[in-house]
């Protein structure tokens, strides 16, 4: 990685800077919290991981949470795993949630937008009296505080009432997308043991209807916990028997009551990919949560009252619970339910029009898509309210950012974020007063004492090594779920470097303080001791208009040889022939190393993932060594089973 400053893609004006919230927190800080004043954001952030408890308690203050209980501390124990946060204090998520309802009861608190792409408004009132009505509702179903409480929901405002009013009357909610099969629902649930289930009939994605009812009285077998299920009729069905209807839990006008609870009180259950075994159930905290979502959306998303947040996800992603926590800053949320190219590939852009959203979040995959497929956004939108557009899913290769930059506007602030769903936040990203570079994350964030180790735990800047942080994050995992010693979350984190969050990335810290990720560290190139993370293998390949998509892996071999297969799915009409191919390999030896040409080149009809989008390599990699599919994948987690039929041939017939 080059130490040399190149000319940055965008460079925020004086007076954007001086507007930005991050600006006048640090301003304010230094004032009230000895914070540095000068020396912009790179002060500011050394001061917060030097000065971890100060920093914390300054956001508490900022943004004025509601302690009805004081703490002792900020924090009570910071060892990893085990960090203790304010002790002794009580609060409630939702309340934080729903306190622009007070200033601002008319205006939109959430859009909604379906396929037909026209907004409809739920205002911060109608909001806050469904809370209040459904929340009454849970209590007299006998839900007691961290009673689990469970939606099988896409993205509608019915998911976002369900969560808050599960949260105001102290349950911990946990959500899976109705296009997840049962098995994978049920692997998920099962372990959790919900209460309550909210489902839907069915819903629409693509132009066409999916009906569910036959998933959903599965579903209701297999929960013997459950006491109440909840029927939304998405697609005008009645309500199955023995199930409540939505209209009548949350037609009433009451004022929601929030339940106090200690700052460590679970919040929602997420679940990780799961691609080997089931998937880990992680527990996240209702304080934890409120404190990191506040920092992240309120001072590096810049977000307030006047803003419009779109993510397209679903509530099967973590970027979902991530969304719905714009509330905390008072902004108007962006509801999508449907497929993210339809009628076609330019669907997003259009939402983010009709919508007003002043950051529109997406994958890397979709901008690389939209750059395919020949998609001029600012062409065909009106994307003058469009400040910044945000990806994360991957790392957003630099023709994505180029592309952002041409086609949508010169002056627009383009943030890759990276964090994860076992914190449910970004380790690096968005920065409104930092320039923007080219293939990088603008900066690690605040509070986040991000580096990048070598085997030894040496840091490392400018070379390629391990994501660790070295310091607790409010947002980290209380725990899992069934983990009762806690066994199965140091290993996850925490077994490579004593206390020290290892997150399985390999990512480069660069001497201007920006970040580079590569990929995960788990299905690492490691050539003749040359590392290489598959993005960047993935990005070089990509931009072939012959191949739609890619996986590598490298795989150890037991005479100690490499082998390092690279799988393609073609674009239609495209051939993989020796010309394609001789490209593909002149690509990777000019554009990143000779020693990662791969060694085979091979087409396969399509590239499995998990059920959130992700490429699924190691599982891949072990059934190429021969692992049988039952051990290496877990069938519920992946978004295509029949794929990995080749992969698994493969390893049969392979000499």
């Amino acid at each position: 990685m080059s130490t040399v400053n190149p000319q940055p893609l965008w460079q925020p004006t004086a007076e954007r800077i001086a507007e930005a919230r991050i600006t006048r927190f640090q301003a304010w800080a230094a004032e009230h919290h000895g914070a540095p004043a000068d020396g912009g954001y790179a002060t500011l952030h050394r001061w917060s991981v030097e000065e971890l408890e100060t920093f914390w308690k300054a956001v508490t203050e900022w943004f004025d949470i509601r302690f009805t209980t004081p703490y002792e501390r900020v924090l009570g124990d910071r060892s990893m795993p085990g960090a203790r946060w304010f002790p002794a204090a009580t609060l409630n998520y939702a309340e934080h949630a729903m306190r622009a309802a007070d200033s601002r009861a008319d205006e939109p608190a959430l859009l909604h937008v379906d396929e037909t792409h026209d907004p409809r408004p739920v205002t911060w009132s109608e909001l806050r009296r469904q809370v209040g009505s459904l929340a009454a509702e849970l209590r007299a179903l006998g839900v007691r505080p961290g009673d689990r409480v469970s939606g099988y929901l896409p993205n509608i405002p019915e998911a976002v009432v369900a969560l808050l009013a599960t949260a105001a009357v102290g349950g911990v909610w946990t959500s899976c997308a109705p296009d997840f099969g049962a098995r994978s629902v049920l692997d998920r649930f099962q372990q959790v043991e919900p209460v309550v289930l909210f489902t839907v009939d069915g819903y629409r994605y693509g132009g066409k209807e999916h009906d569910r009812r036959g998933i959903v009285a599965e579903l209701r077998r297999e929960l013997p916990t459950l006491r109440a299920v909840v029927h939304i009729p998405l697609l005008g069905t009645d309500a199955p028997d023995g199930a409540l209807e939505w209209s009548a839990l949350t037609a009433a006008d009451t004022a929601p009551v929030f339940e106090q609870v200690p700052f460590d009180h679970p919040l929602w259950v997420l679940y990780s990919s799961g691609t080997t075994g089931l998937p880990k159930a992680i527990v996240q905290s209702q304080g934890g949560i409120l404190v990191e979502h506040l920092k992240q959306l309120g001072l590096h998303c810049d977000l307030g009252p006047e803003d419009r947040f779109f993510w397209y996800t679903s509530t099967g992603w973590m970027m979902w619970n991530f969304l719905v926590s714009g509330l905390l800053t008072g902004t108007t949320v962006v509801l999508y339910d449907g497929s993210p190219g339809h009628p076609d590939t330019g669907a997003q852009w259009r939402i983010a029009e009709r919508t007003g959203a002043t950051l529109y979040g997406t994958s890397a995959a979709y901008v690389m898509a939209c750059r395919k497929a020949g998609v001029h956004p600012s062409r065909d939108h009106d994307l003058s309210a469009v400040k910044c557009v945000a990806t994360t899913g991957s790392p957003l290769p630099p023709d994505g950012f180029r592309w952002l930059h041409d086609e949508v506007r010169h002056d627009l602030w383009i943030a890759s974020v990276s964090g994860g769903t076992d914190v449910c936040s970004c380790f690096a990203g968005a920065v409104p007063t930092l320039p923007v570079h080219v293939g990088e994350l603008q900066a690690p964030c605040l509070g986040t004492d991000l580096q990048s180790w070598d085997p030894a735990g040496k840091p490392l800047t400018d070379e390629v090594g391990e994501l660790v942080v070295t310091n607790p994050m409010p947002s980290m995992p209380i725990r899992f779920w069934n983990d009762p010693d806690g066994s199965r979350y140091h290993d996850s984190y925490f077994d490579t470097y004593p206390g020290v969050w290892r997150h399985g990335d390999w990512i480069t810290l660069t001497s201007r303080g920006s970040v580079v990720i590569h990929g995960r560290s788990d299905s690492t190139l490691n050539r003749q001791g040359v590392r290489m993370g598959s993005a960047d293998i993935y990005e070089a390949v990509e931009r072939l208009p012959e191949i739609r998509e890619s996986l590598v892996v490298g795989i150890e071999q037991p005479d100690g040889g490499y082998w390092m297969p690279l799988f393609v799915h073609l674009a239609p009409g495209a051939t993989l022939d020796d010309e394609l191919t001789d490209r593909i390999r002149k690509t990777i030896r000019t554009q990143l190393s000779p020693r990662h040409v791969p060694d085979e080149i091979i087409e396969v009809p399509g590239i499995p993932h998990t059920l959130t989008g992700k490429r699924i390599e190691v599982p891949v990699k072990r059934l190429l060594q021969g692992t049988p599919l039952e051990k290496a994948v877990n069938p519920g987690s992946i978004d295509n089973l029949d794929l990995l039929a080749h992969y698994q041939e493969l390893a049969r017939t392979r000499p």
